[in-house]
């Protein structure tokens, strides 16, 4: 039985595996920038981020980088305006990078958002922009964070670009959105 169980779990990795790359695909298939800028933009992306994991001011888990055509974002929580300037000039200074947009918030200590809200509404917004079959689902990042809502990407119109918001906005719990999506 024991060994049974095993042989699934390894089967269904196995499966798993397999199936990333065809989402890879699917991702730059439907992106609206050409594979040369995608593929730069995720190495400019990783690069900070990289350099955020290893930065003891910083803290990885407080600073997301986005990256657009050579447009970064950096967007998260701080606990002091040096962790910011530190997070931008790290960003600031990453190759390939033209230039560096912020959206970050002070920590509370005391916020009745927590984890769950935030990941419930993360779905929330995520399920509805899937199933608006006018919208480009896999070319908008979505970061959520004390109930706050901040779409990323490149879309194709102003019509998708104002639906994705408005979606956002329809979600019960969210304290604001902001947009950072950029019509193609």
């Amino acid at each position: 039985m024991r060994r049974t169980v095993s042989l699934c779990v390894l089967l269904g990795l196995v499966v798993a595996v397999m199936l990333m790359p065809g989402c890879t695909v699917y991702d730059v298939a439907v992106e609206e920038r050409n594979l040369g800028d995608w593929t730069s933009d995720k190495n400019i992306s990783y690069a900070i981020e990289r350099a955020y994991l290893n930065d003891e001011l910083v803290r990885y888990l407080d600073f997301d980088a986005f990256c657009y055509e050579g447009q970064v974002f950096v967007v998260g929580q701080y606990e002091s305006r040096d962790q910011v300037k530190r997070a931008v000039s790290i960003a600031e200074g990453t190759k390939g990078v033209r230039s560096v947009t912020t959206y970050v918030m002070p920590k509370k200590t005391r916020d009745d958002c927590g984890t769950t809200d935030n990941l419930g509404i993360y779905t929330q917004v995520k399920q509805r922009l899937v199933t608006d079959t006018s919208i480009w689902s896999t070319n908008i990042d979505i970061k959520t964070m004390q109930c706050h809502i901040i779409l990323l990407g490149i879309v194709g119109s102003a019509t998708e670009r104002d639906a994705a918001i408005a979606h956002a906005r329809s979600v019960e719990g969210v304290r604001g959105v902001e947009s950072f999506l950029m019509v193609r």
